[in-house]
């Protein structure tokens, strides 16, 4: 079972930051979860709200933000917000990296930069997966290039999920954990690597492991 650091290893460090990051990997996961937007000026950067408000000592909406303005800002601890593309050299191809794709118009400059990894710096598509709850988004990917693995967010219906899924030939579904039951987990492995999220509690992190799921999203990956 793969133990996956959410969005680096959350529960430890500022989320989505390279030094959360250098907490996951510290703490010997098999892959880490990161969350892009497409900021004013064009780059993808690793950050999970829509604005930095919540997160940072500034203000505004990431998509009216160019990286200039974003890079001046610090989040809590006192760390800049990354690209995605200094998130792959800082990971290096050391672990797979989950992409998920959570602001508009991010799915063809994230294709563009995981072919260039691919075909410049050594890394393997089976050392991505890019996850959405938007389908549109993943639709583009698909079409950009379906070498690239997907994954198939969902909280609500796993039937739509299960659906669009085929439609893409997806390899894996990120379900919510509480959505999930032994049954359910058994009959979706056999079509679909499934990925739980995000748990951290240790009562259901133990009936989650249970279940047999491909792996675990966790803010505490060193619970699993």
């Amino acid at each position: 079972m793969l133990k996956i650091g959410h969005r680096g290893a959350k529960g430890h460090v500022a989320e989505n930051t390279l030094a959360s990051i250098q907490k996951a990997l510290k703490l010997g996961v098999d892959g880490i979860e990161i969350d892009v937007h497409r900021c004013a000026s064009g780059e993808l950067v690793v950050f999970h709200d829509f604005t930095v408000d919540r997160m940072t000592d500034g203000s505004g909406e990431i998509a009216k933000l160019p990286f200039r303005e974003l890079k001046k800002l610090k989040t809590r601890g006192n760390f800049e917000i990354p690209t995605l593309a200094q998130v792959l050299a800082f990971v290096d191809n050391a672990c797979l990296l989950n992409i998920e794709l959570k602001g508009q118009d991010t799915a063809q400059e994230a294709a563009r930069i995981i072919k260039f990894y691919v075909d410049k710096k050594g890394w393997d598509y089976s050392n991505f997966i890019v996850s959405s709850f938007q389908e549109d988004l993943l639709l583009t990917v698909y079409e950009l290039n379906k070498e690239i693995p997907l994954g198939i967010l969902t909280d609500i219906n796993l039937d739509r999920a299960i659906a669009f899924a085929k439609k893409v030939n997806a390899v894996s579904l990120h379900i919510d954990y509480t959505m999930l039951t032994e049954e359910i987990v058994e009959e979706l492995k056999q079509d679909f690597k499934v990925f739980a999220y995000t748990v951290n509690n240790l009562k259901p992190l133990a009936r989650i492991e249970s279940y047999g799921v491909t792996g675990i999203i966790s803010d505490y990956p060193d619970r699993i």
